[in-house]
């Protein structure tokens, strides 16, 4: 007999369809979907079945991804989507040898990159590949809002997306307020990234900054009990007032 009445895997997906969890705005509960990353550490066959190139029969293959372990530290910085591998290697290189466990770790740099939108650099731990990646999206700003959540897999890449997407959509008072010239060419730059700023003000949230966010817009002050009958009150002659009936003196 089971121990309990759904199995465990199934529990986060049971919590948001009960509580404050279903008051969470639509697009953030759609954001929570899980979605498979850009294979970085393997290429996917992409076929079922393909030729054996020494017999030449037809054979099944699959794809078979590689185990990616992500540290903490990865969600501070911008690695690109590599992570962790473990397996094992040959002492010596020599096949006859033990097998020696091993981990594979990406080449970690420190790099100042500068956001056009938020007129600020970082100093962000990037990997190579992250690099070639801004490189190839022609800017920072352009790889942090064309990157999905799922191949950014960052802490600190999210929130610099939120925080772009905010200043996109206030730009009339945050981007550049100053220089009307260098607001207009910065906005019409990213113009065709920019989202509705009450869906970016929680891109990137984690799901307990959601519910303390939502918390705080269903918190209402406590009203004192006085305040309650004198408005009441108010109220009430406002409307006796009313029903009155309208005297006019005939001069």
């Amino acid at each position: 007999m089971p121990l309990h009445k759904y199995p465990s895997k199934i529990w986060d997906v049971l919590k948001l369809k009960q509580g404050i969890y279903t008051r969470l705005p639509k697009h953030y509960l759609k954001s929570l979907e899980q979605k498979e990353p850009t294979p970085v550490h393997w290429r996917p066959l992409g076929v079922q079945y393909r030729a054996n190139p020494k017999t030449g029969l037809r054979e099944r293959v699959q794809d078979v991804p590689i185990p990616i372990f992500y540290p903490p530290p990865a969600q501070d910085g911008l690695w690109g989507g590599e992570g962790w591998i473990s397996g094992f290697r040959y002492a010596n290189n020599d096949k006859m040898s033990n097998r020696l466990r091993k981990t594979w770790k990406p080449q970690l740099f420190k790099r100042e990159l500068y956001s056009e939108i938020l007129d600020h650099t970082f100093t962000i731990t990037v990997t190579a590949r992250t690099l070639n990646l801004i490189d190839a999206a022609f800017g920072f700003d352009f790889y942090i809002l064309q990157t999905p959540k799922e191949d950014l897999n960052s802490k600190l890449g999210m929130d610099l997306k939120r925080a772009m997407l905010i200043r996109l959509a206030r730009r009339n008072t945050e981007l550049y307020p100053s220089d009307p010239v260098k607001q207009e060419k910065v906005y019409n730059k990213y113009k065709h990234l920019e989202i509705p700023e009450e869906e970016a003000e929680w891109l990137g949230l984690s799901l307990e900054e959601a519910v303390e966010k939502q918390r705080q817009l269903e918190h209402k002050e406590p009203q004192p009990l006085f305040e309650a009958c004198v408005e009441e009150l108010l109220e009430g002659l406002h409307v006796q007032k009313l029903s009155e009936p309208h005297l006019v003196e005939n001069k």
